[in-house]
């Protein structure tokens, strides 16, 4: 994610002001067996230490019925290998399914009680503004894999994995693992604090086919998906498949282009009748112009149609951007477009252009071994690289060939390995298991500036730059670091049944990570205006030769190390009546260090030499209490769901000084203390009529008041920034032989923007429509095409009676008060208008 760094101003993200635990649907719990009995105010990113967010906000696009958030597991005893998730929703590849191709998977997740899902665009696919909350934990406090290999933090520019749309194509996705509280200890993460969402590919099909999908929307939205199944080739049982992944959109308003395609395969090699080898493969190619963050100052005065950037793909649009940035530097010549004089800040009402390129290398290779009946072994090996590209042209920073703007690019690169291996082993009434992760990952952290053409009596001196290009040849290296973090977990664990109907679970996790930074290096003149234009002068070493004090030289030439050895879960699940069950779950997690760019995170690496060296810094963890109770029968659905979280020692960027170069550390901010409640209920009165409502209440406050050197801030009591504290969800849908329709509709309460809630974002509910029409085998309506299968037609209107609202939150940090220009803090996105989208999908 990109902030901007303001006086008095608080960044939210990694380690926000926020706590969670993930909350169970109605009926999804109710039919959600447990898999037992079976043999940083942070991580929130900038464009640059001055850069403000851009995109835009999203309709939700197709709700899936909450009664259909689930597999149902049963019980299969004798089985070895299934952890202990008494407290796991389990979404179905049939319930993605019914999602628009392409759509997010976290927007179906987003159905879920205590779930808060927001997007800058109507399918969920803008990887800065895609935003997931369980119960006030953000994303890069939710651990996330895919078939257990991990993904790392999900945050703009990662920077120790990727996001889980850069890592599968939604088509390929069979289920996801939802985990409240703070997630299994299974779970190969060092961020779950707030729980877990595990991805599980899908498998090659026994029989040679494919899949085609094809998707028209609003926007010129165009989707394509096809994937090719091999089928058994031999009696061994070999297969795999491979797939192509296309979507293309125009944005919902302004100019520019919102581009991801993909290659997914995987093969599979069966040893035996229980054991198999597997592979998975991923690339991942993606090209997105963004929005242009908003703020209330700009939403009273311009409204909520305001031009998302300058950029039009033409001159027109570079000449206003160019007239606005000599405004911005004083210079002669120098004017804001009609309207943006009367903003408290019209330098960052708009930019010219901001984007992002990001190309993805993911690949694994698994054992699934069962060496005896009581016996299991998993391995695991994996290699991941990316590249990424993400860029603000700046109206503060001009280019050496007299142009008043450049584009500041950050363009880190991350190369990581790691094994995964553990052993399952049923004696007994035990099902005992233990494992270890081992994960070495090397992240840079560059950001650099290009040239963007002079204009002079208007024509350009040079061709207008295309921020979804690559970059190359910089005129001058804005800062750079270096990290390398060796991380190791272990843990071991027994599920104890000592009746058929009660399961026991005790066990714990080992955290072991280090993280070195090196080669870090500040260009002055960006910073602190002395030095040379172009250089990047190194770090501490360099503080004295190039008249840079400590308080200015970048982190470089240290480490820090987080070591956990007993991180407990203890869990009770107890099935007492046919459809009953009731169960207790109690963990502790912690939260690694983060690892970024100068002044883009809570990460203690991030900031001056200086204040590295006074702060006093302790790992983020937090305790999780919840009790459930679940009840399931043809009729009826329910649930409900308490807990109470303690988060501690949250790390939180604080920022003092001027708007253009403020001086930012992170500081121990204290804890908050979180109480909430689910409840969800579906009827089925007859068959093919469901109708599901689930409310969510969360009573999330800070522990204590803030203070910075501007002062002490009244935080103590107030609800956690961007997330409600009331949700309300509810569908109804009624299916008729094969077609169905439905209508959902959704409130979210009022959010806190600011610390001290003296701004806040207003409530709004939302309405969705669809329907669908299944015409199954071809060949019963047209001889000789009966080779086009499962043949499906789906209509959606999202957003269905165009309401206004603000989406995503908080993306670009979160401002203290009013008094310290909250008004004008550009840090939320405006929700997409109604939207309508088509598809046809078939299978051969």
């Amino acid at each position: 994610m990109k902030h901007v760094i303001k006086r008095g101003v608080l960044a939210a993200g990694t380690s926000a002001l926020v706590l969670a635990a993930v909350t169970v649907p109605a009926t999804a719990i109710a039919a959600t067996k447990s898999k037992t009995r079976s043999a940083h105010v942070s991580s929130v990113h900038s464009k640059t230490a001055r850069t403000h967010a851009t995109t835009a906000a999203a309709a939700p696009v197709r709700h899936v019925a909450p009664a259909a958030l689930t597999s149902h597991r049963t019980e299969e005893v004798g089985v070895v290998g299934h952890p202990y998730r008494a407290q796991t929703v389990t979404v179905g590849i049939a319930q993605l399914q019914r999602a628009v191709p392409g759509t997010n998977p976290m927007k179906v997740l987003g159905q879920l009680p205590g779930v808060m899902f927001q997007s800058g665009d109507p399918q969920g696919l803008d990887t800065y503004s895609a935003q997931i909350m369980m119960h006030g934990f953000q994303q890069q406090e939710i651990g996330m894999t895919l078939d257990g290999m991990p993904l790392g933090e999900m945050t703009y520019r990662n920077y120790n994995g990727t996001n889980p749309l850069q890592a599968i194509s939604s088509e390929n996705v069979a289920s996801m693992d939802v985990s409240r509280s703070a997630g299994a200890e299974t779970v190969a993460a060092t961020n779950n604090l707030g729980g877990s969402i595990e991805y599980i590919s899908s498998d090659p099909k026994d029989k040679t086919g494919g899949q085609i999908n094809q998707m028209f929307g609003s926007n010129s939205t165009f989707h394509t998906f096809i994937r090719f199944d091999s089928g058994k080739l031999n009696s061994s049982g070999t297969k795999f498949y491979v797939s192509y992944m296309r979507n293309d959109n125009q944005m919902w308003k302004g100019a520019g282009e919102q581009f991801l395609q993909q290659v997914n395969a995987k093969f599979v090699q069966p040893i035996g009748e229980r054991s198999k080898i597997s592979m998975f493969f991923d690339w991942s190619d993606l090209h997105q112009d963004v929005y242009n963050d908003y703020s209330f100052d700009m939403l009273h005065k311009l409204g909520g149609g305001s031009q998302a950037n300058y950029y039009n793909g033409g001159l027109s649009g570079y000449q206003t951007a160019y007239n606005a940035a000599l405004a911005t530097q004083g210079l002669p010549g120098g004017s804001y477009p009609a309207g943006f004089s009367s903003l408290s800040d019209p330098a960052d009402a708009a930019y010219y252009s901001g984007g992002q390129n990001s190309v993805d290398l993911l690949g694994g290779l698994k054992a699934d071994l069962q060496l005896t009946d009581h016996v299991k072994w998993t391995t695991t090996v994996y290699g991941h690289n990316q590249q990424n590209q993400t860029t603000w042209v700046t109206p503060y920073y001009g280019s050496p060939n007299g142009s008043a703007m450049s584009d500041l690019v950050k363009e880190p690169e991350i190369r990581r390995f790691g094994i995964l291996s553990a052993v399952h082993y049923n004696v007994k009434h035990n099902e005992l298991a233990g494992g270890v992760w081992y994960e070495n990952n090397h992240y840079q952290s560059p950001m650099n500036a290009y040239a963007e053409p002079a204009l002079v009596n208007g024509t350009l001196s040079g061709p207008l730059v295309n921020d979804l290009n690559h970059f190359s040849n910089p005129f001058a290296n804005i800062f750079n670091q270096t990290y390398n973090t060796n991380t190791f977990t272990a843990f071991v664990n027994d599920t104890y049944h000592p009746v058929r109907n009660l399961d026991l679970h005790f066990g714990f996790k080992s955290v072991l990570s280090t993280t070195r930074v090196g080669n870090g290096c500040l260009n002055s003149n960006y910073y602190y205006g002395i030095g040379s234009a172009s250089a990047c002068e190194g770090g501490a070493y360099y503080a004295n030769t190039e008249g840079l004090s400590a308080s200015q030289a970048i982190t470089s030439g240290t480490g820090m190390t987080v070591a956990k050895p007993f991180l407990p879960h203890i869990g009770i699940a107890y099935r007492f009546l046919p459809g009953h069950e009731i169960f207790i779950d109690i963990s502790e997690n912690v939260h690694t260090y983060a690892q970024s760019g100068y002044k883009l995170s809570t990460s203690p690496f991030a900031y001056t030499q200086g204040a590295y060296d006074t702060g006093h810094y302790r790992p983020e963890t937090a305790w999780t209490y919840a009790i459930g109770y679940r009840f399931n029968n043809r009729m009826i659905s329910a649930s409900a769901y308490a807990y109470r979280t303690n988060f501690n020692n949250r790390l939180q960027q604080v920022s003092t000084g001027s708007i253009i170069n403020p001086v930012a550390s992170v500081a121990n901010v204290g804890g908050v203390t979180m109480n909430g409640v689910d409840a969800g209920l579906t009827i089925r009165p007859i068959r093919g009529l469901e109708l599901y409502n689930s409310i969510s209440y969360n009573h999330a406050t800070y522990d204590q008041n803030l203070t910075t050197a501007d002062g002490t801030y009244n935080t103590k009591g107030q609800q956690v920034v961007n997330y409600p504290r009331l949700m309300y969800k509810a569908r109804l849908s009624y299916t008729w032989h094969n077609a169905t329709a439905w209508i959902d509709g959704s409130y979210m309460s009022a959010r806190n923007f600011s610390y001290v809630g003296d701004v806040k974002a207003p409530g709004y509910w939302l309405a969705n429509l669809g329907a669908d029409y299944k015409l199954g085998n071809m060949g019963n309506y047209i001889h000789g095409a009966g080779f086009v299968q499962n043949l499906v037609f789906s209509f959606t209107v999202a957003n269905l009676t165009n309401a206004g609202y603000i989406s995503t939150m908080g993306e670009g940090g979160n401002p203290l008060n009013i008094a310290n220009g909250a008004m004008s803090y550009n840090s939320f996105m405006i929700g997409a208008p109604r939207q309508y989208f088509g598809s046809v999908r078939a299978e051969f």
